[in-house]
């Protein structure tokens, strides 16, 4: 299967500050990639970029082929923290329905098909309870899953989450874990960011950052003890299968089961 993002030489820059330096990487079709590096190391920075909201400076980045209409109408990205403003009117079936609208034209109705779409995602995230009640109303993780239903319902061929499990409850985080592994079967490539090290080795594709990508491939082949040193700036790591990788604290997630 042909490569959905590859990047050659890439370098990407917010301001006068180089974010990833020069870079190889590639991001394979139909299958779970994770994005994992210390805070501050450009995840997401690199999924910026994939997104197509941040330029590269230079080298290239293509993303399915580089065909603008298709690439950018095909992407679709969950973002790690989306404020609500207070007294926003809008519901959960709303919220998930938005997702159609670059569909509709400018007086278009969600068509029956469309609907189907939105009932499905909402299914999928367990939030169909939830469909009439205000996004204010809900708890963290539930509206999280609204955006991640949101973000399946548009019509995608890959679906990029920024940290999709930080902070959630174990239900939320759970639900939108199965999501992730059920996604590649519908032909959809996903890419996520993440400080969990149990998460990056699930995933079947793993690019290792640290102001530039340091290596990617199979978990097992880049979550080295070698490559995590380099990458962490870390005296010591014990060998996974040994004994628990030793992380600075404020790369630990609750565990969440895969």
């Amino acid at each position: 299967m042909p490569d959905v993002v590859i990047g050659h030489d890439v370098v990407i820059t917010r301001g006068a500050h180089v974010a990833i330096s020069a870079s190889e990487f590639t991001i394979p079709q139909g299958k779970i990639t994770a994005i994992i590096g210390p805070n501050g190391s450009g995840k997401s920075t690199l999924l910026h970029a994939i997104a197509g909201l941040l330029p590269v400076s230079s080298g290239k980045l293509t993303v399915l082929d580089n065909t603008p209409l298709i690439s950018q109408s095909q992407i679709s990205y969950v973002l790690q923290y989306t404020t609500v403003p207070t007294g926003t009117p809008l519901t959960v079936a709303e919220t998930v329905a938005m997702a159609r609208y670059p569909r509709l034209g400018l007086f278009g109705r969600l068509t029956k098909g469309d609907k189907e779409v939105v009932t499905s995602a909402m299914d999928r995230l367990k939030i169909t309870d939830l469909a009439k009640r205000h996004l204010t109303e809900l708890s963290g993780g539930q509206r999280q899953r609204v955006y991640v239903a949101q973000g399946i319902a548009q019509d995608h061929a890959i679906l990029l989450l920024d940290e999709p499990l930080t902070g959630l409850d174990l239900n939320s985080a759970k639900t939108i874990d199965a999501l992730i592994h059920e996604e590649p079967a519908r032909g959809c490539s996903v890419v996520l960011t993440t400080h969990d090290l149990e998460e990056a080795r699930a995933a079947d594709h793993v690019i290792l950052t640290a102001g530039r990508v340091m290596a990617f491939g199979k978990p097992e082949e880049v979550l080295t003890n070698e490559n995590l040193i380099n990458a962490y700036g870390l005296g010591s790591l014990h060998d996974h299968q040994g004994a628990d990788l030793m992380l600075p604290t404020e790369h630990h997630l609750d565990d969440h089961a895969h």
